[in-house]
């Protein structure tokens, strides 16, 4: 199956947009993105290079809103935290699924942020064994009629839902650590990292598909979400992007794979989680990652919403096509 290309939407930060989310999903699909793609939290606390504007909109409604108003661009989760209750969760999704009809993409993560289970009471529990709970009830609430579950975290008496979803929807695990590796391969269906430098995805990718075959398990799904800056040359489009703040967050990043340097100091070194330049240079920013073998990138302009427009306009007329026809 040729690589699919999706896009992150602008629905948190200084520039969300109602206008840009909904007519920037449309023009997605009219340009040939295979998805469009938001984040999680319930509370927001941006990441330092990203400012200090917490408007976040909830993913549900974001893409249900979307989904109304196209018709066959894929709706992506990049990543679901697991801080809501898991038949919630089933619910939320299965009528998602029904009403938007059979495009849902799903990847499950355990979040960075803390405060989020603190504020719901969930400060003492193992995020990574929430999770793949959480993963076990949601697919048997999508295989049985009805269900029971007596878990550590969760127990429900025999119920069921419907609508249920048509058929199983295949679940991701985000993170870019070795941890991240493992969980993918203990109880989901692919490994969907968000920025990652081209070294590391290498390394986990190589992990990743070694592991597999010595567990008797298929290839998992691979994909991507670099952070991308678009413009009529590379130096404008560095202009419009906080790189120090870039190469900070990567510092702090213990399991990446560093430079020969020791540390991230130029934005050469963030190679594969920063792609950066003309359509041309996007497009050679990408061909490395086919070149691994990847299934899904997504485009993270959350640097450039100011100009959303402009840039889904360039990265589907300009650098889409030709990624197409190397396909």
């Amino acid at each position: 199956m040729p690589t699919q290309y999706g896009l992150l939407l602008p629905h948190f930060g200084p520039h969300a947009s109602r206008n840009k989310v909904i007519e920037g999903a449309k023009k997605a699909e009219s340009l040939g993105f295979d998805s469009v793609f938001v984040r999680d939290h319930l509370v927001f606390h941006p990441h330092g290079m990203e400012g200090t504007d917490n408007t976040f909109i909830d993913p549900f409604v974001v893409l249900a809103a979307i989904g109304a108003v196209t018709s066959k661009i894929q709706l992506g989760f990049g990543s679901l935290i697991p801080h809501r209750h898991p038949l919630l969760l089933a619910l939320m999704i299965n009528s998602l699924e029904y009403m938007a009809g059979e495009r849902l993409l799903l990847s499950l993560g355990i979040g960075n942020f803390q405060v989020e289970f603190d504020a719901l009471g969930m400060k003492d529990w193992p995020r990574d064994e929430v999770a793949a709970e959480q993963v076990e009830i949601l697919r048997k609430s999508w295989t049985h009629e009805h269900f029971a579950f007596d878990g550590k975290f969760y127990k429900n008496a025999d119920l069921g839902f419907k609508p249920r979803v048509a058929k199983p929807i295949p679940i991701w695990y985000a993170g870019a650590t070795p941890a991240s590796v493992r969980r993918a391969l203990a109880f989901c269906d692919g490994w969907f990292p968000g920025r990652i430098t081209l070294n590391t995805y290498k390394k986990r990718v190589e992990k990743l598909r070694a592991d597999a075959i010595t567990m008797g398990k298929p290839r998992l799904f691979e994909g991507c979400i670099p952070i991308t800056s678009i413009d009529v040359d590379r130096e404008t489009a560095l202009r419009k992007v906080d790189v120090q703040g870039l190469l900070k967050n990567a510092n702090e990043q213990k399991f990446w794979v560093k430079p020969e340097s020791g540390s991230f100091t130029t934005w050469q070194d963030l190679e594969g989680s920063f792609m950066v330049g003309s359509p041309d240079d996007i497009v050679k920013e990408v061909e490395k990652y086919l070149e691994v073998g990847i299934d899904h990138i997504v485009f993270d302009l959350r640097f450039r919403f100011d100009e959303w427009d402009r840039c889904v306009d360039l990265l589907g007329k300009e650098v889409l096509p030709k990624l197409r026809k190397r396909s």
